[in-house]
């Protein structure tokens, strides 16, 4: 698995900007990741300054075990929001952190397993022909996402005035990234964001039709405040429930792990290991969960920001996981930052989720994958319709619980197995 670093690199995952660039750049991270982080809680009944608390801590646990060579942010995985919301309604909180607790061994003990026989058998596993194609899945995964923000009001209907906040952001971020010269070629979301949001509190000042943010969260949200912790209980079903639904992230964690290899040019299932990813990975899952924060995942849209900026330095991506940590003492600055309307963030992910896909077409254009072979045609195509189309495998576990396997795991898995089962032809 060859991977070639960027000419155009800006800072390597071991550069320390200083610090009038490492701010910003960090902030930029946090901007990137905030939404989401709390979402996950908001949606599961947890509390999103605990989110943020064990998306930081988690992400900094991360960055010691791999050995400070991985710039990688995790935030709240979305894949377990199904498990969390069953397993606390049917047994308590205590017991669905203690599912994903578990879950967090289970990824050590996969670990430990890979560590035992080694990666290299993952590289027949894993050609260019699935790598860029899965890569190519992650980012366009995410687009109807990333539309429905820029284009949709928050009742759900279509809005010429949303898709012009959207715009807005987005003409501001792609001039700032193409044209901007010096440091501000290197935060051009954080530009884009910024004219978004002031165009969008000018709007409502304008018109109140127009109003898409308001301060009184801001003003209600103490000034200080302790997060809220919740230990983890331990059961049968909670630990079967949360290793099944981990069998499809550790294949995300897979998918994840080479799109930020290749966006940062070193092969990272090498140097530091996928063990050391899928155990930073795992063991950053359950230190959330010991908490009461739902389980970690490396971040899509933090990848987008590593592509876009070609700023990989570790040092940005830890300083980012510290602003997090700070934000769940402070609940004023997170309430302010939850104000950033969504049309805004929408404007921001169409660049930041194409330009992932976009790696992945650089993966295959790059390695030279031969698409008149009709082996590297099928596997390609069967990736990108079920990982773009929502193939999904479900099935009952019981009352209440559904095991789901979708998107961008599913797509990884079947690329694998038919990489593995199709017969190589001469021109392969």
């Amino acid at each position: 698995m060859a991977h070639r670093q960027s000419p155009t690199v800006i800072y390597g995952p071991s550069d320390r900007p200083p610090l009038s660039q490492w701010i910003p750049l960090s902030i930029q991270h946090v901007f990137a990741m905030f939404g989401a982080t709390i979402l996950v809680p908001i949606l599961t009944g947890l509390s999103p300054s605990t989110a943020l608390f064990t998306a930081g801590t988690g992400t900094l646990l991360y960055i010691l075990i791999t050995g400070s060579k991985v710039p990688a942010f995790l935030g709240s995985s979305f894949a377990f929001i199904p498990a969390l919301i069953a397993i606390s309604a049917s047994y308590g909180v205590g017991y669905a952190m203690g599912g994903a607790f578990v879950s967090g061994l289970f990824y050590v003990a996969v670990a430990l397993i890979i560590k035992k026989s080694g990666h290299n058998w993952l590289n027949k596993a894993l050609p260019p022909v699935v790598i860029g194609s899965v890569i190519i899945v992650i980012g366009l995964n995410l687009a109807p996402t990333a539309m429905g923000m820029a284009m949709n009001d928050s009742s759900g209907n279509y809005s010429l005035y949303i898709l012009f906040i959207a715009s807005v952001t987005l003409v501001l971020t792609i001039v700032a990234n193409v044209f901007a010269k010096g440091f501000f070629s290197i935060i051009p979301i954080l530009i884009g964001l910024l004219g978004g949001y002031l165009t969008a509190l000018v709007a409502g000042f304008i018109s109140p039709a127009w109003v898409l943010i308001t301060f009184d969260g801001v003003r209600q949200a103490p000034w200080f405040g302790l997060p809220t912790f919740t230990f983890p209980k331990f059961n049968l079903v909670a630990s079967v429930t949360f290793i099944i639904v981990s069998l499809a992230t550790i294949c995300e964690h897979l998918g994840d792990t080479l799109t930020i290899s290749k966006v940062v040019g070193k092969d990272f299932y090498a140097d530091p290991g996928l063990e050391r990813t899928l155990a930073g990975d795992g063991l950053a899952t359950l230190w959330a969960s010991f908490w009461g924060g739902p389980p970690n995942t490396t971040y899509g849209e933090n990848i987008g920001v590593l592509a876009l900026t070609r700023v990989y330095s570790v040092w940005v991506t830890g300083g980012a996981a510290v602003v997090a940590v700070l934000l769940s003492f402070f609940p004023k600055f997170g309430a302010l930052i939850q104000t950033i309307p969504s049309p805004v963030l929408g404007g921001i992910s169409m660049l930041l989720f194409g330009t992932i896909a976009s790696s992945g077409l650089r993966t295959v254009v790059d390695s030279g994958v031969n698409y008149e072979d009709k082996r590297n045609l099928t596997i390609s195509s069967v990736i990108l319709v079920i990982g773009i189309g929502g193939g999904t495998l479900s099935f009952a576990m019981g009352q209440d619980l559904t095991f789901t396997l979708a998107g961008v795991a599913l797509a990884t898995l079947v690329g694998i197995g038919l990489n593995l089962l199709l017969p190589k032809t001469a021109t392969n």
